[in-house]
């Protein structure tokens, strides 16, 4: 990596970590604390720039410094594995075994089908 990347790399992780906190904070705001809705949606928003990212670099050879960037440095401390980790459980350990398993399902599959479409629109462009 070169030290241009390494400090855009950087920056964008600077960037996606703050962004992270203001979306959760947004939208938990926007719909009450009872379920985390904040994180599912960052989780998912951040899968359809990840597909998107990989998919401009596999079908319109743009430079995979591209998605090292945005995609490791931006969506990774966007993201948040540890804490859809961290809410789930505590959605369990509070005798909300349904919205446990919705959180994962959510997350999960909300996750794959964004990263999918964001690669399909990437394919389109």
């Amino acid at each position: 990596m070169s030290p241009i990347t390494w400090v855009e790399f950087l920056a964008a992780a600077a960037i996606g970590a703050p962004a992270r906190f203001l979306v959760d904070e947004f939208v938990q705001h926007a719909t009450g604390r009872a379920f985390p809705w904040g994180t599912s949606v960052i989780n998912v928003t951040g899968s359809l720039l990840l597909g998107f990212l990989s998919g401009l670099v596999l079908y319109h050879a743009v430079s995979p410094d591209v998605r090292l960037v945005l995609g490791t440095g931006f969506c990774g401390a966007y993201t948040t594995f540890s804490t859809f980790a961290f809410e789930t459980v505590r959605l369990a350990e509070t005798d909300r075994k349904r919205a446990s398993i919705g959180n994962v399902a959510l997350n999960t599959i909300g996750g794959l089908a964004a990263a999918a479409t964001g690669l399909a629109l990437a394919a389109a462009v």
